[in-house]
């Protein structure tokens, strides 16, 4: 299938292809894909850049063209492009819409409006870069991918998703510690304001 490059696309830059290790920062044991065919095949088409073209490890839909991936990080990343391998032929995607941050996400939800939404070209071979918007995805702990449509098959199929963009850190949570009285200790309070409070219930 012939190559005609979009708005949002362009052409990886291979002299900068270790900016493609975002994989290596993504919770793998709590990643999902709904509507995968076979259970955890999803996880192994996020690899490493010089892997991506192992035909071996590929992600397909169950009954229908719709997948859906929800991706959690060890931390913050700061994502500027997505990469996406398909196959050459009408099971490859054509459709991706991304939000950031938004883990609850399911196949109701994932009709509506996105963050972004991308329109895909074939690229069994991974020479396409999208240009993801920094305004939403520039602190992302939580990435969801819905792909809603292909080029004409019954199910879709995704050999590699990479992630270009940097790590910016481990989240630190806010911790608040609360000290409570088993019993009110009378040394713990002015006296005055005891004495005050209880001629103000009378």
């Amino acid at each position: 299938m012939q190559h005609t490059c979009s708005r949002t696309c362009q052409h990886v830059d291979e002299t900068n292809v270790g900016q493609w290790n975002l994989y290596t920062k993504i919770d793998k044991y709590n990643l999902q894909c709904y509507n995968e065919k076979h259970d955890g095949s999803a996880k192994e088409i996020f690899r490493a850049w010089d892997e991506r073209l192992d035909r071996s490890k590929v992600v397909e839909s169950d009954d229908d063209p719709e997948l859906l991936f929800s991706i959690p990080f060890h931390g913050a990343v700061k994502i500027t492009g997505i990469c996406i391998i398909g196959e050459n032929d009408p099971s490859h995607p054509n459709t991706v819409k991304l939000w950031s941050n938004s883990p609850g996400l399911r196949f109701d939800s994932a009709h509506g409006k996105a963050h972004q939404e991308i329109a895909l070209t074939y690229d069994p071979s991974g020479t396409l870069a999208y240009q993801v918007n920094p305004t939403h995805f520039s602190r992302v702990t939580h990435l969801s991918l819905y792909f809603p449509s292909n080029f004409g098959d019954e199910t879709t199929r995704i050999y590699y998703i990479g992630l270009r963009g940097e790590y910016l850190g481990e989240v630190q949570s806010k911790v608040v510690i609360t000290t409570y009285e088993a019993r009110p200790q009378l040394k713990d309070h002015k006296v005055d304001d005891l004495l005050t409070g209880s001629r103000e219930i009378q």
